[in-house]
């Protein structure tokens, strides 16, 4: 027979003296559907956990706004692929997004999109042959463009896109992240990794060019990134590697030049918890008096919220 611990004697004390972490007026509440407005369905979210963050974040953007601190948004090309680009530019509009960094892929699907009303090609249905990523029309528009505006030192990657997109008057320019950053005089920045995008496999193709381009933009966004000193956000949408590598050296360099960027928020949002974003945006920046906020799921579903979570807490005067 074995020995057992006889339990007779445990203590126990009144749930009324425990602190509780959940409370019930924390809870989601159903809403009306025929009756209840946007803003009563985003108030009836539960006030626990990443709801509760999400809340945070927007409130963090909000007040940003009012403060002139900088609100940068970084993304992959799936925002552009799943849709999103309207969302994007309505937050340009309205004065909420300071900054867009994006890789070149985004890019490529922001130009396609502009110029053609289409983009993202069946890859597993033309590598076989060789004919992914060898849509002429693409690779002479952004190889071209970026040759065409090498000679203004004044010009990046992002806005020599954005200029020619305006000038050549695409004929869905109001889709185009691109173009709308450019109208709106807010910077835009492309971070290109040679090698990684369809537009390098073309014979228009110049590595000194692109280089210089995209070196001007690493420049550009470097300057934006400093001044986050004043406090602000930094949002990461679907860059599981480029954007994360860029911010983390950009941070490195306005810190190195002695600009105090210290007490911002950082938050990502992707589909999975990849390392790079969450140590290179969520931790690693924000160890010294930030905050990093990790947010998982689909980038249609989420994104959306988030855009429609700070038009409500903005309010329609800054429409």
């Amino acid at each position: 027979m074995f020995k057992r611990l006889d339990f007779s004697k445990i203590r126990t004390f009144s749930i009324k003296e425990r602190h509780s972490k959940v409370e019930i007026e924390r809870f989601a509440r159903p809403i009306d559907p025929a009756h209840d407005s946007l803003s009563i369905f985003l108030d009836s979210l539960p006030d626990i956990l990443r709801a509760r963050d999400l809340r945070h974040v927007v409130s963090v953007i909000a007040d940003s706004m009012k403060n002139g601190a900088p609100r940068i948004i970084m993304m992959g090309a799936h925002v552009v692929k799943v849709g999103l680009s309207p969302l994007i530019t309505d937050l340009l509009r309205r004065g909420v997004i300071s900054h867009v960094a994006m890789n070149s892929a985004a890019a490529i699907h922001d130009c396609e999109t502009a110029l053609f009303g289409v983009t993202s090609e069946d890859v597993a249905a033309s590598i076989t042959d060789g004919s992914f990523g060898m849509s002429r029309e693409t690779g002479e528009f952004i190889n071209g463009t970026l040759a065409v505006h090498l000679p203004d030192d004044d010009v990046g990657y992002g806005e020599a896109l954005g200029k020619q997109l305006l000038d050549d008057r695409a004929p869905h320019l109001d889709f185009s992240i691109l173009a709308q950053c450019v109208r709106l005089n807010v910077p835009v920045t492309v971070h290109a990794a040679i090698g990684t995008d369809i537009v390098h496999q073309q014979p228009g193709m110049d590595g000194g060019v692109t280089g210089e381009m995209t070196y001007r933009d690493f420049q550009i966004f470097t300057a934006s990134v400093a001044a986050l000193e004043k406090g602000g956000a930094v949002l990461n949408i679907g860059s599981a590697v480029i954007l994360p590598e860029i911010f983390l050296k950009a941070l490195t360099i306005a810190r190195n030049l002695g600009h105090k960027a210290y007490h911002f928020l950082t938050a990502n949002f992707d589909m999975i918890d990849h390392y790079r974003p969450r140590v290179n945006v969520v931790e690693r920046p924000t160890k010294d008096g930030g905050e990093g906020y990790m947010f998982v799921g689909h980038h249609e579903i989420m994104i959306p919220l988030l855009a429609a979570m700070i038009l409500v807490k903005i309010g329609d005067h800054l429409a």
